[in-house]
């Protein structure tokens, strides 16, 4: 499937390790304060806490989902403390922000983080005028991506034809829903790679560098210049 700005009425961004490069390693941070929550909460050492932690994501799909399920935790609580974090390392870019601006239609995030989250991470990058609206987990009542509900949801709260979309993604998993409801597939594979063992059929472009790529169909190679 060719992807062109001149085809898509909405683009749908995910947005850590997507809008802002996977080197940036947010996820460490989030990872720490994430053990550090479950140590407090559950009187436990450091490694009974990470244990916890990677069991809850495996089998709920996401370590707040477990804590809610099996601990009743305040999940607006969680995120406040998990997403206290240094965004200093995230760097602002005037080349993506151009390219953005450039862009023909509607951009939403679509993110397993929260609002507050991408707020601060789009305005550290300097792009957060681009969008118009961020669907997060509370919209998708805590239910995960690829959980394939909320991608329904987010589709009827912004009025998305999804042949008319493109989801850019760099968990592969992720694509697969919203190639089952005949969306675009852009997927940005992290250096280390996060393919989680699934095949990319579903996957319509790959975007080892998405700035550069988002450049590139915007028409500004040549013109961007480094923020």
């Amino acid at each position: 499937m060719p992807i062109t700005p001149e085809s898509v009425e909405t683009w749908i961004f995910d947005l850590d390790n997507t809008l802002y490069p996977a080197s940036c390693n947010l996820f460490s941070q989030v990872d720490r304060r994430m053990g550090q929550f479950i140590q407090t909460l559950l009187d436990l050492d450091p490694v009974a806490a990470k244990a916890l932690q990677k069991r809850y994501w495996r089998e709920h799909g996401t370590t707040l989902r477990g804590l809610m399920n099996e601990h009743g935790v305040d999940p607006l609580h969680f995120m406040d403390f998990v997403h206290d974090i240094d965004l200093g390392v995230v760097p602002h870019s005037l080349p993506l922000d151009q390219a953005l601006g450039r862009l023909p239609g509607r951009k939403v995030i679509f993110t397993n983080g929260s609002v507050g989250h991408a707020e601060r991470v789009l305005a550290a990058r300097g792009i957060a005028a681009h969008f118009d609206g961020i669907f997060d987990i509370v919209a998708s009542d805590y239910r995960p991506k690829p959980d394939p509900e909320p991608y329904d949801w987010l589709c009827r709260r912004f009025q998305i034809e999804p042949r008319r979309a493109v989801m850019v993604e760099d968990m592969v998993r992720n694509l697969l829903p919203a190639h089952a409801l005949g969306m675009g597939t852009v997927w940005v594979p992290a250096p280390e790679g996060n393919r989680d063992g699934i095949a990319t059929d579903h996957v319509h472009h790959v975007a080892e560098d998405l700035e550069a790529w988002l450049i590139e169909i915007a028409g500004l190679q040549g013109t961007a210049q480094s923020g």
